[in-house]
């Protein structure tokens, strides 16, 4: 058995959030070393060459004795429940933390600029980056990253002189987070997803509750009791997407006809003026707002942002309108909850009707939801991957199924059936990795398809 020596901080997991773990320790002059799982795993060659002194053990844990480690610190992608270190996790660390702790209790014991922090089973992305940029707006030294781009730890080393920090986090980043002490946090929404990981709904729950740990300040869903905090906070505000209550966030029509963002009853900006459409993006647009006045940004800025701002890549993505026909690019949409959220924004704006593509690995979810919208707005799912049995099952009934072999079938299958007017929407309700590398690479083979169409319809 391989023993960690004692008083050495023990980093297990070499991805990227591991390495920049690694990067943050040699930075404070800690002593430590590196676990992983894995045999070979990827880039240990490369961190061999970068860190010649630094001891690395592969294998399973079993064969690593952890016992007078200093800190135990696991990369968001290590299940910290998983015998060898749940047997160790009520043990005391340093600083009055648990022995078994993830990478953002390192970075909150450095941080010393306010941190906005977001979470939620969907649009966490999508929140982030808008926030970022109305800081950005407002002339603050904004630093954006998280489980969105650059690890937060890097973010320490690359912007030291940062006055707020914005990060994205996982339910794998805040159940091994002790205290966040966030000045502001947002719960955005709750779907099934990485049930695999959590156990249950509760647990994933349980998981991304820890955002509001120290919290001073929260945004929540009104429309879901699941993401208010179990302990009262210095301070509490909601979102909707219907009328608001007085203090909440919402959606209202005015009386010039128009559907107006609201805060209480202050009016702030026509939904139409916002390049996102769907109520989905309107509500990411109010838990945005909230957190950036909180933050003491000026709304002018903020509403601007809002109105010029055209969302991410592979998330409610427009992609082209061929032959009457959008083609709208979600690939991000790798839960049920996404995929909800994708056609309750985009089903009442049509003209038509929507044909889904969906499959991949569900990971274990319950695919039943999707049956109901698809229904009211559905024309066909056209169903692919390791789940698409799964999911015909769950859809048999509310609208016409087709199942096909891949991504390409799919879209030629929904190219011959789409009318002008409808929609074809890429949120597969599904993890990629049974036939791609990852969610991007689904969305970008979705976009070359589209692209090769586009160029054969030009003269």
């Amino acid at each position: 058995m391989v023993k960690v020596p004692e008083g050495v901080t023990l980093v297990v997991g070499l991805g990227v959030s591991g390495r920049a773990i690694c990067r943050h320790l040699e930075g404070l002059g800690l002593a430590f070393m590196v676990a992983d799982t894995r045999d070979a795993p990827p880039g240990l060659a490369a961190f061999r060459a970068a860190h010649p002194d630094i001891e690395v053990y592969c294998g399973a844990l079993a064969g690593l004795d952890m016992a007078e480690a200093r800190q135990i610190v696991v990369s968001p992608g290590v299940d910290p429940y998983q015998p060898e270190l749940a047997v160790l996790a009520e043990r005391p660390g340093p600083c009055g933390e648990p022995l078994v702790v993830g990478e953002m209790a390192l970075f909150t014991r450095a941080c010393k600029a306010p941190v906005a922090a977001i979470t939620g089973s969907n649009a966490k992305s999508t929140v982030t980056t808008l926030l970022g940029e109305m800081a950005q707006a407002a002339g603050r030294r904004v630093a954006v990253g998280g489980n969105l781009g650059t690890p937060a730890l890097d973010l320490l080393a690359e912007q030291p002189d940062a006055d707020l920090y914005v990060l994205e986090l996982s339910s794998f980043q805040l159940e091994t987070t002790p205290s966040l002490g966030a000045t502001t946090a947002a719960f955005l929404n709750l779907s099934e997803d990485h049930l695999d990981r959590h156990g249950n709904m509760e647990g994933y729950r349980r998981a991304k509750q820890a955002i509001f740990r120290g919290a001073q300040h929260a945004i929540v869903n009104a429309e879901q009791v699941a993401t208010w905090p179990d302990a009262a906070l210095p301070a509490l505000e909601r979102f909707t997407t219907s009328a608001p209550q007085p203090g909440e966030w919402g959606i209202r029509p005015g009386e010039d006809g128009h559907t107006w963002l609201m805060h209480g009853d202050v009016a702030l900006l026509p939904t139409g003026a916002m390049r996102l459409q769907g109520r989905h993006h309107q509500a990411n647009a109010l838990a945005t707002l909230a957190m950036g006045q909180r933050l003491g940004l000026p709304m002018p800025d903020m509403l601007r942002v809002v109105e010029r701002f055209a969302g991410l890549a592979h998330r409610g993505e427009w992609v082209a309108d061929i032959r009457g026909v959008r083609w709208i690019n979600d690939s991000k949409g790798t839960n049920v909850g996404a995929t909800l959220a994708a056609i309750a924004g985009i089903g009442p704006t049509l003209e038509g009707r929507l044909l889904l593509l969906a499959g991949g690995d569900g990971k274990g979810a319950d695919f039943s939801p999707l049956a109901s919208p698809l229904a009211q707005y559905g024309r066909r799912a056209i169903v692919f991957g390791q789940d698409a049995e799964r999911l015909e099952d769950a859809l048999k009934g509310a609208l016409t199924t087709h199942r096909v072999k891949d991504l390409q079938d799919a879209m030629e299958e929904a190219f011959e059936q789409a009318r002008p007017g409808d929609c074809v929407l890429l949120s597969p309700a599904c993890a990629s990795l049974d036939q791609f590398t990852d969610y991007q690479a689904r969305g970008e083979a979705f976009r070359q398809t589209v692209r090769q169409w586009i160029s054969k319809e030009t003269p």
